[in-house]
């Protein structure tokens, strides 16, 4: 088992953040754009290879996020159509989400199997999330995942924000 854990700083431009293992060894590098349309986030291995990228899907009705993992695969993050609160589907990732996922407390399924669990810390000025990988090989796509989500959250919790005034 590998443990993560992933705390955003609080005034990154770009959105430029590592995320450390349970020593406190760096294993991710996360580096948002910076004045681009549309916005985006790599997330990167030390020594620079990207594992993948997160981008949101411009011109549409309803906000999607697509994430391109760096082995040809990917998955899609999309808002589903509700009037109250907001419900978002995960799609092509290949694992079974057994939680809620919007709150960040919520485990990896694969065939019955727990690959990894994810927890957000309340309480905290930065997002900030503990990660616990029970299979290395699910690692890339996992720490997308939480990325990508985080990146949902924010840009819902901007959109709501500039509603109310």
């Amino acid at each position: 088992m590998t443990s993560y854990h992933i705390k955003q700083k609080l005034w990154s431009l770009g959105g430029e953040f590592e995320i450390k293992d349970s020593f406190g060894n760096p294993t991710y590098s996360v580096a948002g754009s910076f004045f681009k349309i549309p916005k985006y986030f790599t997330v990167n291995k030390p020594d620079g290879t990207q594992v993948s990228k997160i981008t949101k899907v411009m011109f549409q009705f309803l906000p999607k996020f697509d994430v391109a993992l760096s082995d040809g695969s990917g998955f899609r993050i999309a808002k589903a159509f509700t009037l109250f609160k907001p419900r978002y589907h995960i799609e092509d990732l290949g694992l079974d989400i057994q939680g809620n996922f919007w709150d960040m407390n919520f485990d990896l399924i694969k065939n019955d199997v727990v690959v990894a669990q994810i927890s957000e810390e309340w309480f905290k000025l930065t997002s900030t999330y503990n990660i616990d990988i029970y299979d290395d090989r699910y690692a890339d796509i996992v720490i997308s995942l939480v990325i990508a989500i985080d990146y949902v959250k924010e840009q819902e919790s901007h959109a709501s924000g500039s509603s109310a005034t």
